[in-house]
């Protein structure tokens, strides 16, 4: 009985770490710190080297070449990939996920914002209401943990 109970308990260990996936670079959890936390940290700098937590608000539809994030306060980060050169499942919208990479604030064009709320499968009337450049906390992401 003991040597099923280990044997159960070894399966459940095994599946808990292997529900972890990995894109772009393999990077580790260590140092992160919560996507809250995130706009305080670049307060004084335009940009940083960092690891965040968070959860994923939406995922580009066409691809998964992007990734919004919870900042809180009603606020989304905008996470593309370093160089185009991974991308992530499509249906990650509500897990949490561990990236690194560089944090930055930018202005993103109403073309810009467009094509990306057309990816994330918005309607034309929402689309069409986009006619201001915004400024927006981005990430660029070497690499993704996808935790849960």
């Amino acid at each position: 009985m003991k040597s099923l109970l280990y044997t159960l308990a070894f399966c459940f260990f095994v599946s808990a770490v292997s529900a972890q996936q990995y894109f772009g670079e393999k990077i580790t959890d260590e140092n992160a710190v919560t996507a809250t936390e995130l706009p305080t940290a670049l307060d004084s700098e335009s940009s940083v080297q960092t690891k965040v937590r968070g959860e994923v608000t939406g995922v580009c539809q066409a691809k998964g070449c992007w990734m919004t994030v919870n900042v809180g306060n009603n606020q989304e980060m905008m996470v593309r990939f370093k160089d185009y050169g991974f991308f992530v499942p499509k249906d990650i919208t509500g897990q949490t996920v561990v990236i690194a990479g560089e944090a930055l604030v930018e202005t993103v064009s109403v073309d810009d914002q467009r094509h990306l709320a057309e990816d994330a499968g918005q309607s034309e009337e929402e689309i069409n209401q986009i006619t201001e450049p915004k400024t927006q906390l981005s990430f660029v992401a070497d690499g993704v943990i996808v935790v849960e």
